[in-house]
């Protein structure tokens, strides 16, 4: 199930012996578009302290409760290496935190990962000059040629609620900004990002594949794709108010020539 990223924000999450706070926003890899941590708000119980847990200790969220389950306990998070509240969450902290719960940091299907049966759409290719979502992406200003070692933050890493109202860039011209995201639960990846056209196409809102994204610039706050603005305009639309069925997706994917996912 697809489920807007906005609407889980503020759930209760619940570690198997009792609440321990909410969902402040997630992390995602900009290379896989996996999110890599959920990061709650503990509210009073853990004063200044970050608190990240992995996807694969993360449960399917029941949407008519407002609740998150996470199989963990609270003796267990309250114990986990301690990591500073808002600080930049380094590649030192993720493998402190993977060796504590004994986490695999390569959990969980690659859907953008190569070689992978059921990635494409029956008789789709890949247009010339294709982007994968696995190339790298664009470095911050000053880092050419450094490696990011244990006291840096992982340039990759991505928060959600600071990503969202990115100016959007076609090829050929601005098409509005970040909205949101659509998460698939099941995997905790991100399936597409919601697009607000803004004035440019009279408000409409429209999903974007990241294998449509072709770079971030964290300094100017956008994305740019790979696609026209004619063919956004040409897509078939979307009804913000619907559930994406599967017939969508398909004419979608068909439409920009993206691979699909195992459907």
């Amino acid at each position: 199930m697809l489920v807007v990223e906005a609407a889980l924000k503020g759930y209760t999450i619940e570690a198997t012996d009792g609440s321990l706070g909410t969902v402040k926003t997630f992390l995602f890899d900009d290379r896989t578009w996996k999110i890599r941590w959920l990061v709650v708000d503990t509210g009073h119980w853990l004063v200044d302290r970050q608190v990240l847990v992995h996807p694969s200790a993360i449960g399917l969220p029941d949407h008519h409760l407002e609740k998150l389950p996470v199989h963990l306990t609270k003796a267990q998070i309250e114990a986990s290496p301690d990591i500073q509240q808002d600080a930049p969450v380094t590649m030192q902290m993720e493998r402190d935190l993977h060796s504590y719960y004994g986490w695999d940091p390569y959990w969980g299907p690659d859907f953008y990962g190569t070689g992978l049966p059921g990635l494409g759409l029956p008789g789709l290719g890949m247009a010339d000059g294709y982007n994968t979502p696995t190339m790298a992406r664009e470095q911050p200003k000053g880092s050419e040629g450094r490696q990011f070692g244990s006291d840096d933050g992982d340039p990759h890493l991505r928060s959600m609620t600071s990503t969202n109202g990115y100016h959007v860039h076609a090829s050929d011209g601005d098409i509005g900004h970040i909205e949101n995201f659509l998460i698939d639960e099941s995997t905790w990846t991100i399936r597409y990002l919601i697009i607000d056209t803004s004035n440019w196409w009279m408000g409409k809102s429209v999903l974007m594949s990241p294998f449509a994204v072709q770079s971030f610039d964290a300094s100017d706050s956008k994305i740019n794709l790979n696609l026209s603005k004619d063919s956004v305009k040409a897509s078939p639309p979307w009804d913000p108010v619907k559930i994406v069925e599967e017939i969508y997706e398909h004419e979608l994917h068909t439409h920009y020539r993206w691979p699909g996912y195992g459907w």
